[in-house]
């Protein structure tokens, strides 16, 4: 903490704070489900803010291609234990959609309202990036597609293929896999001058590195902890309203889980960051699609229940539909605050037709 000012300290030892009465209202008995969700929202919101703050400061030793993978992973944890702790109970709908949600909200909801306040900020209304990570991204979110689409086309089709649905679902993860770790070395490594002119940038203040990395680490494992018990605080609300399975994983497990990733897109683009806010964002959208979904088909091999690509028909258009939009609207490395608009409304459609679904 010698790093922090005084202000950054007391707002640190706050989030400790909330994060233990976060806990203590999770397993004690007897305590309000109302006061449980509103002490792990804010203990979220916290841990979000410390994530942002050292994110922000990693990003000035690494740039931003080594940061922004390094958040999302971080910031992807709680998507990871929610998926497994579903999975080994049984419940692999929740599981699905939760990974489903997990990159539909960030590619759609988190990526337009990063591109409103990077447009928004920038003097001429044009928030500019690199368009190599956007349409990167688009790519393993097609082939990602692709492969869900095969699975719901032969399970709804009820054809010969649609009997090995989880064969298939394990070639196809290591097939995913294996993409990805092309792709994500190719990208690091075509990074590096950015890096070393993060490094030798003039102006730049030379700090511990040390210091915001396990606060960044921390609160990453803290903020997967915090979001469990947000959800669980959540759920009786969601009986009591008759919402839906799917509304519920599509929107509300995945705008909790996606707490960190939502703070942190946001504050970067509004400081004029808008390489790190986009790789911070569209990594995670990468990591989920093309790295944790597969990974998890694998572990869940040795859990309850079996995680396969097999989704509704409605999943597979969504999916590949926001492929299409994300490349459509980044791919130029420019955006304004209408197409940042589009990628909001596409989302608001989404929940809509999340809360007809059974």
């Amino acid at each position: 903490m010698s790093r922090l000012d005084p202000r950054e300290r007391w707002l640190l030892l706050a989030v400790l704070a909330l994060t233990a009465v976060a806990a203590i209202t999770r397993y004690v008995g007897g305590v309000s489900e109302i006061l449980a969700f509103v002490v792990a929202g804010l203990a979220l919101a916290g841990q979000a803010w410390i994530v942002s703050n050292a994110t922000e400061r990693v990003g000035m030793h690494f740039g931003s291609a080594v940061t922004g993978t390094l958040q999302s992973t971080v910031g992807n944890l709680p998507e990871f234990f929610v998926v497994v702790f579903a999975l080994q109970a049984g419940d692999t709908v929740v599981a699905q959609t939760a990974l489903l949600g997990s990159i539909l909200v960030n590619a759609l909801l988190l990526l337009g309202l990063v591109l409103i306040a990077g447009s928004l900020r920038a003097r001429d209304g044009i928030m500019r990036f690199s368009a190599r990570l956007p349409n990167d991204t688009a790519t393993l979110l097609l082939v990602a597609s692709f492969i869900i689409a095969l699975l719901g086309l032969t399970r709804f089709s009820s054809d010969a293929a649609s009997r090995h649905g989880q064969t298939i679902s394990i070639v196809g993860a290591v097939v995913l896999l294996c993409i990805y770790a092309v792709w994500l070395r190719q990208y690091l490594l075509s990074e590096g001058e950015e890096e070393k002119q993060a490094q030798t940038a003039p102006g730049t203040v030379r700090q511990s590195v040390a210091g915001p990395l396990v606060r960044l680490v921390l609160a990453g494992l803290a903020s997967a902890f915090t979001s469990d018990w947000f959800v669980h605080a959540l759920e009786p609300s969601i009986r009591q309203l008759h919402i839906s399975h799917a509304f519920a994983g599509l929107v509300i497990v995945a705008i909790a889980g996606n707490a960190v990733e939502h703070v942190v897109g946001v504050v970067l683009a509004l400081r004029g960051r808008n390489d790190l806010a986009i790789s911070v964002v569209k990594s995670s959208v990468a990591q989920v699609a093309a790295f944790m979904y597969p990974a998890l088909v694998l572990i869940s091999l040795l859990l309850r229940s079996h995680l396969t690509f097999a989704l509704a028909p409605v999943y597979v258009g969504a999916l590949a539909g926001t492929a299409i939009l994300i490349w459509q609207i980044t791919g130029d490395g420019e955006a304004t605050p209408f197409e940042g608009a589009a990628l909001i409304g596409a989302f608001v459609l989404l929940a809509t037709v999340a809360a007809f679904e059974t």
